[in-house]
């Protein structure tokens, strides 16, 4: 069972995605959803909008205390802001949990949304050589800190990283069909994609 972050955002994307790739789901909105699930998805949306309803939820303890407890999570967009130590243009508070440095919005308004294709930089994580990157309203990764690999890039600038058992898409794999970034994340679980 994973669970799917649905304070707000694009989490029914996610759940349809998780869903064709046959791995039930469950809609987490209050501490008690984060029991019993093997891993926890944080989509995209709106960053503070979802930093606000987490904390009037009551459920920012709990989600950092999940995740710092090795869950493993796959955190799309501004999934990536929440978790990210340091959240730029503007600032912002975030979770702190993922050590890497982000510019919110850094590759335009939503009319410069566009799909792309990535360089996977680490095939031993991802077997292939380029994958698509659904970008809209992406954050730009500005720093990348100890610990954290970075799997694939756009242009220079790395797009899907990993720390432990935290995977963090800048872009929106849950938009893509055939993504190799969420079998990755089935990888993390346990199980095969």
């Amino acid at each position: 069972m994973v669970g799917v972050l649905a304070l707000q955002g694009d989490f029914a994307a996610h759940e349809a995605a998780l869903h064709r790739r046959g791995v039930p789901s469950r809609r987490v909105r209050r501490s008690q959803d984060l029991e019993g699930i093997a891993g926890l998805v944080l989509p995209g949306g709106e960053s503070t909008t979802m930093l606000k309803l987490l904390q009037d939820g009551g459920m920012e303890d709990a989600l950092r205390g999940a995740v710092s407890g090795g869950l493993p999570v796959l955190a799309t967009c501004a999934g990536v802001i929440l978790l990210a130590e340091e959240v730029t243009n503007p600032p912002q508070p975030s979770l702190g949990l993922l050590r890497v440095g982000v510019a919110r919005n850094a590759y335009g308004r939503q009319v410069a949304s566009t799909v792309t294709r990535l360089v996977v930089t680490d095939r031993d994580e991802l077997p292939v050589s380029e994958l698509e990157g659904v970008f809209i309203r992406a954050p730009r990764v500005v720093r990348v800190g100890e610990g954290v690999k970075v799997l694939a890039k756009r242009g220079e600038d790395p797009v899907l990283l990993r720390q432990g058992t935290i995977l963090a898409a800048t872009f929106h794999p849950e938009l893509s069909p055939h993504s190799p970034v969420l079998d990755l994340f089935l990888k993390l679980l346990g199980r095969d994609a």
